[in-house]
């Protein structure tokens, strides 16, 4: 079974300890209430991932664990192979002894739109909602940052963050918790706290902001990316059925929409430091992701537009600062 043990000793004198008075209780239910019916394979597939601490660990140019020479042919043919069951890989690339994990989204492209915008991350505090596999973890910890703390309900991505960090050697400071932002109480801990293609999917982006808000310090940094359309401050796209094919697309607000929730939410130093629209180069089917992707979310007649006919995803990165508290939104 998976254990969260070592994260509890590790923020057990930071400034996430008063954490540990309900985290406990609330990853225990986790692992009691967890019917997922891969999830016992995946935890064999975990526990098979003994391997040498790696030769090459590179975090600050890309995720690279082991420099593909330390392991046999035969070796590495069964690490991909055991690597494979965690199908399908959404957010990467990995390189792992050799192994190229070609994920669906290059989330590098991403953080290399994102990190020169935002502050140096050197010895904070990190929080990734919504962070998927943990591709971008890594790269928040190689760039310096002294904790990174990611949250996604999804018990596939947690066993394929899991993959990565054993092989890694287990030991940095990066974990993964099983959960979503509502089941966190308010810690106003966290030096940055970034979502990234989460926003979209929330049935209420003001409570989002709101929860976002509440795990940042004073002072602290917030990163939001997400889908947005064209329009001014009142253009907001509400599906009526489903976008992309996503039966859970709720808001999809112009930049000016999005950053006038942010000022209502009490942010400050408010500004859109990356708009992009998404090509078919950084999000498609591969080998490690063998599902349906972007190109089959749009209209083949008109790659402008959705299946559905609305505006094809564009995403604007918001970069924010926490104001003082305004006890008027308390």
């Amino acid at each position: 079974m998976i254990s969260f043990s070592s994260f509890y000793k590790q923020i057990a004198d930071s400034n996430l300890q008063h954490w540990l008075e309900t985290l406990p209780a609330i990853l225990g239910q986790w692992q009691r209430d967890n019917k997922h019916g891969n999830l016992p394979k995946w935890e064999k597939v975990l526990n098979k991932l003994n391997y040498p601490a790696p030769d090459v660990f590179d975090i600050e140019n890309s995720v690279t664990i082991g420099s593909g020479e330390q392991l046999a042919v035969g070796e590495k043919q069964k690490l991909e192979n055991l690597l494979q069951i965690f199908h399908p890989w959404r957010k990467g690339p990995f390189h792992i002894h050799g192994i190229h994990i070609d994920t669906e989204w290059r989330s590098d492209w991403k953080w290399d739109r994102v990190a020169p915008h935002i502050s140096p991350l050197k010895n904070r505090t990190v929080l990734d909602v919504g962070c998927g596999s943990g591709y971008h973890m890594w790269r928040m910890l190689g760039s310096g940052a002294k904790r990174v703390v990611g949250i996604d309900p999804s018990p596939l991505f947690l066993c394929q963050f899991e993959a990565v960090k054993r092989l890694a050697g287990n030991e940095q400071p990066v974990h993964l918790l099983p959960l979503g932002i509502e089941e966190l109480p308010p810690l106003d801990a966290f030096d940055t706290v970034f979502s990234m293609g989460v926003l979209y999917h929330r049935r209420s982006p003001i409570d989002h902001i709101m929860q976002l808000r509440d795990q940042l310090r004073t002072g602290g940094e917030l990163v939001l990316e997400t889908l947005v359309i064209d329009g001014d401050e009142n253009a907001v796209l509400v599906p009526e059925d489903r976008y992309g094919k996503m039966n859970n697309v709720w808001f999809l607000p112009s930049v000016a929409a999005l950053m006038l929730w942010l000022k209502k939410c009490d942010f400050i130093n408010i500004r859109c430091v990356d708009l992009d629209v998404t090509s078919l180069a950084e999000q498609r089917s591969t080998p490690w992701m063998r599902n349906e992707s972007l190109v089959e979310n749009l209209d083949p007649n008109d790659m402008s537009k959705t299946i559905e006919g609305h505006p094809a995803p564009k995403r604007a990165t918001i970069i924010a600062t926490k104001n003082q508290p305004n006890h008027d939104l308390i």
